[in-house]
């Protein structure tokens, strides 16, 4: 098939007849504004070799593509509506994968409740090299931004941190000494992040500032510190970790650099937060209702700049995260 027979048997279906696409019959489409609502856009881009592997199924490839935008919008508490993608196809990839492709972001589809706007797809002789931009609605000025965090605001975090850093070494092999059942469960926390969508209302009721963890906790808490003009402390002690997590960490000889390991690595897709004090105990307990977990793990302070505390001791940072070249 051609790329227009292409689309029209693979990614026409990804519509569901949204009016919006057109039928991905012309150049563009149409978002009618939402009178009341702001539209949030984002935009991330998975490349082979770099944000997967190159023998992982293409199905969860687009899975994970959609997730980690979805990620975005949760930390913005938006509601997902629709997506463009862009692909850029490597020659591994034959109609059967492509296929398995689109059969992916069907699934997530149906799952996140979004569809296929448009887009574009290429042929490229490098990797396999995949992109979605993400709209969502969020009434109008209430998006929550990196930015709003205030002096002795509660830094919190959801979920559990350091899953997506180890998943990466168990499907490379390397964590075959916690057992089978301990490196699947890292391994799909890796290849398929959770977007904290739930929060994504609660967020709004009581988040001063959000980010999503994509690059590391220390390096995206930053983020919010920074955009914010101000500082930030954290307490290693205090980071939230899976079973599997523990298992690992109990096997390292030093459990403050092994700490540093997990709040510097990316992929995790949690949400970091900010509230302030008198907030942060009914933000935790409505996460709670909503089946999520928030565990408070420092405060926000005038100074600029990442203070570490482990054990009651300040410690150097020498690493906080994923940094793009």
């Amino acid at each position: 098939m051609d790329e227009f027979d292409q689309i029209a048997a693979l990614f026409r279906p990804l519509t569901l007849g949204a009016p919006e696409a057109l039928d991905l019959l012309d150049d563009a489409a149409v978002i009618p504004g939402r009178p009341g609502f702001d539209l949030v856009v984002t935009k991330d881009a998975l490349v082979e070799g770099v944000h997967f592997l190159p023998d992982d199924p293409l199905d969860l490839v687009a899975r994970k593509l959609l997730r980690v935008n979805l990620s975005d919008l949760a930390a913005k508490g938006a509601e997902p509506f629709g997506y463009f993608l862009a692909i850029a196809w490597s020659p591994r990839c034959d109609l059967d994968e492509r296929r398995q492709f689109c059969q992916g972001l069907a699934q997530d589809q149906t799952q996140y409740g979004v569809r296929l706007l448009g887009g574009d797809t290429v042929s490229t002789p490098g990797p396999l090299t995949a992109s979605v931009t993400l709209m969502g609605w969020v009434p109008e000025g209430a998006m929550v931004k990196r930015s709003g965090a205030g002096v002795g605001d509660i830094v919190l975090v959801s979920g559990v941190i350091g899953d997506g850093g180890l998943g990466l070494r168990a499907v490379r092999g390397e964590l075959a000494q916690l057992g089978e059942a301990a490196v699947s469960a890292l391994a799909t926390r890796y290849r398929l992040p959770e977007p904290r969508l739930d929060l994504s209302s609660i967020l709004m009721r009581y988040a001063t500032a959000a980010a999503d963890i994509s690059d590391g906790l220390l390096a995206d808490a930053g983020h919010v510190a920074a955009a914010s003009g101000l500082g930030l402390r954290l307490n290693l002690d205090r980071l939230p970790l899976s079973d599997p997590a523990k298992a690992w960490l109990a096997l390292q000889a030093d459990a403050k650099t092994a700490l540093l390991d997990l709040a510097s690595a990316g992929d995790d897709y949690e949400l970091v937060c900010t509230a302030p004090p008198e907030r942060a105990g009914a933000f935790i307990a409505a996460a709670a209702e909503a089946g999520l977990a928030l565990a408070p793990l420092g405060e926000i302070f005038a100074a600029p700049g990442l203070e570490l505390m482990y054990q009651g001791e300040r410690i150097a940072a020498d690493r906080t995260g994923w940094r793009h070249s």
